[in-house]
């Protein structure tokens, strides 16, 4: 079949399927941003991809032109016909009809032989959080991570310290990938057209992680200096060690009247080691 988002679009119309908004469902329809996501992810012969969201197949008939094999998860059945008529003649395709949340990944992709590991999709903006998450709290060995997301949330993920985007999650986000931005999606390449433009971020695992004396000091002092965002760490950190706290704060010429969002991780990590003493 000779792939084209127009001809995608006539078999939506064909099978009579209905966009559902409870799915967050926006499907891309232009074939340049494809092609670039494709080529920004490095996708080669050596990789399982797992796309979360086919949606009508747009994005995941490119991958199974360069990837080994492509494992997608899509919650709405009501798209199986219309999937299996655009993606007829890719043999690298698997889709499992299932909210992908209550997937076991790591059951799922045993049957496969691979090198590299990537995720790349076209996220549904309501779910985009608890799916990386997932990646990291179930131990699914992905090497790359290449989704589009809504801009604001995208903004949040890639954000750096002493930006108003800066919050809990980036840390946590950062702690175990380096996060980037490839490119930016207009809110016109969707059909239905979404209200919000999107970017495709990147986050690749990190070689060596911050040597940490106890995660669940460190996520947990992260997500508390936060918790009042504009409050400074005397404030919103009340029931820990301030003393201690303010021990590695001096080291850098701060003090307890800092921000959360004016700290980088690195500095977080130094406090919750600190704490452990």
């Amino acid at each position: 079949m000779q792939y084209s988002p127009t001809k995608f679009k006539e078999k939506m119309e064909k099978y009579n399927f209905n966009l559902k908004k409870m799915f967050g469902q926006n499907f891309i329809i232009d074939e340049n941003i494809i092609d670039n996501i494709i080529t920004k992810a490095n996708i080669d012969k050596d990789t399982l991809v797992i796309e979360i969201g086919p949606g009508a197949g747009s994005l995941t008939y490119k991958t199974a032109s360069s990837a080994k094999n492509v494992l997608c998860y899509e919650i709405d059945t009501t798209l199986k016909e219309l999937l299996e008529d655009n993606l007829s003649d890719k043999d690298n395709v698997d889709i499992i009809y299932k909210d992908f949340l209550k997937a076991n990944v790591l059951e799922d992709i045993k049957k496969y032989d691979y090198k590299k590991l990537y995720v790349v999709a076209n996220l549904p903006y309501y779910i985009t959080t608890p799916i990386i998450i997932k990646f990291i709290e179930e131990e699914i060995p992905v090497d790359k991570i290449v989704v589009m997301v809504q801009k604001e949330v995208g903004d949040r993920f890639k954000a750096t310290p002493g930006t108003k985007e800066y919050n809990s999650l980036s840390i946590y986000l950062n702690y175990y990938f380096d996060v980037k931005k490839l490119i930016d999606v207009s809110k016109n390449v969707f059909i239905p057209k979404p209200n919000v433009d999107s970017i495709v971020v990147e986050f690749s695992k990190k070689e060596k992680l911050y040597e940490l004396k106890d995660k669940k000091i460190f996520f947990k002092l992260v997500r508390d200096s936060f918790v009042q965002k504009r409050k400074t760490l005397r404030n919103n950190l009340k029931c820990y060690d301030l003393e201690k706290i303010e021990q590695v704060l001096n080291k850098y010429n701060l003090d307890l009247s800092v921000r959360a969002e004016q700290l980088p991780i690195e500095i977080f990590v130094e406090i919750a080691n600190n704490l452990k003493d």
